[in-house]
């Protein structure tokens, strides 16, 4: 098992306000505390560090990084829990993909559901998977693949990294479902949140946020 060393460069806040902060999270932070004090350090309590109301409304895996969400008070969680569940919130990612997929543009539609036996693991579940889609478009070509656009239409556990994976382009640098080339391909996992779209929970305008491509 590796040991948990999260960066430690200073937070990249991207917007605060009286209802949400939204910060560009680097990879290898985990979103909120892991099991046990060694994995304390994460997103959440660096926030908390700056803004003691920040609250929980979403999360990445440990290995994306891009753009994440918290609140400042109950009923802003609330309102922007809501939006992710009905699917009010825009979010786009940034992957580099072993292959290029054929057709360059399209939606994978395949229900997942856990793999208890092999935990953390997701995998693709025909019968008793929860309904999970996810469109993609190829914007460039790179030496061992393509670069896509990926826009998750649900937001289940590993969705893109085992949707990518399942249709036999896996995201390069991915320690969970790249074969070896992909993973070695790679120092990190190429998945990144890129853009972000909801609406502020007070004034209700709509606000998008982006973050650059780090790889």
């Amino acid at each position: 098992m590796s040991v948990y060393a999260p960066p430690q460069a200073k937070l990249a806040y991207i917007h605060t306000d009286a209802d949400l902060i939204v910060i560009d999270k680097q990879a290898e932070l985990l979103s909120v505390p892991g099991r046990g004090p060694e994995k304390a350090d994460c997103a959440i309590s660096r926030v908390q560090a700056d803004y003691p109301d920040a609250l929980t409304v979403h999360r990445l895996d440990m290995s994306t990084s891009g753009l994440l969400v918290f609140a400042r008070s109950k009923a802003a969680q609330r309102h922007l829990a809501i939006q992710l569940e009905k699917g009010g919130v825009e979010k786009t990612y940034i992957a580099d993909v072993w292959g290029r997929p054929d057709p360059v543009t399209g939606q994978i539609d395949l229900p997942l559901a856990q793999d208890w036996p092999n935990r953390p693991r997701q995998k693709v579940d025909t019968e008793n998977g929860k309904p999970s889609q996810t469109q993609y478009e190829t914007l460039d070509s790179h030496a061992n693949g393509a670069r896509l656009r990926l826009t998750p239409l649900t937001g289940r556990t590993h969705q893109l990294r085992l949707h990518l994976s399942a249709i036999g382009h896996p995201i390069l640098g991915d320690d969970i479902y790249a074969h070896t080339a992909a993973l070695g391909a790679a120092t990190r996992l190429h998945l990144h949140a890129s853009r972000l779209t909801l609406r502020q929970p007070t004034t209700q305008d709509w606000l998008t946020f982006a973050a650059p491509v780090p790889f």
